[in-house]
């Protein structure tokens, strides 16, 4: 192979062999994806402290399970961010502005409450169908990797919510 052909190749790719646009499209779509997941992880964690009424025993566990899982897919996505030599976003009000999750009040039924962590899920799911489409797309089996994983959680997740909201 030519010398000047092997110096562009080398130039044309990062230590992982990704094209700096393309990490750039990976990791852009891993921070929209944590910033719903931040966001959905306090709204979790303020449901779970504030959930009142008959339906307490039932969801104020199950709330503090779903964001323990939350946390740990926050810090993996994050760790991901990171193996691209880029920044993850890290603080509420980027969340905020970036997440299509938005908070609510304390002041929301258990019912409610379980409303809203359905839609979260609807739309982190389609946050992490858009990472699995980057990674394939790009080659990168350890994105698409964690995305698949944190699916098979969330869409389980949410078949347990949607069990229980139609209990009625």
């Amino acid at each position: 192979m030519d010398l000047e052909v092997k110096k562009e190749k080398k130039k044309a790719y990062s230590k992982l062999g990704f094209k700096p646009m393309e990490a750039v499209e990976l990791t852009d779509a891993l921070n929209n994806l944590l910033a719903n997941y931040s966001v959905h992880y306090q709204k979790l964690r303020n449901y779970h402290w504030n959930v009142k009424g008959p339906e307490f025993f039932d969801v104020h566990e199950k709330f503090e399970d779903q964001y323990n899982d939350a946390k740990v897919a926050i810090d993996d996505i994050a760790e991901r961010i990171r193996v691209f030599n880029q920044t993850p976003l890290s603080t509420m009000a980027d969340y905020l502005k970036k997440s299509e999750i938005k908070e609510t009040g304390t002041d929301l039924s258990a019912m409610e409450m379980v409303e809203e962590i359905l839609q979260d899920y609807r739309m982190i799911l389609e946050h992490l169908m858009h990472v699995v489409e980057m990674a394939v797309e790009h080659g990168d089996s350890g994105t698409e990797d964690l995305a698949k994983g944190l699916i098979k959680k969330v869409e389980k997740n949410h078949w347990m919510m949607l069990a229980f909201s139609q209990q009625s």
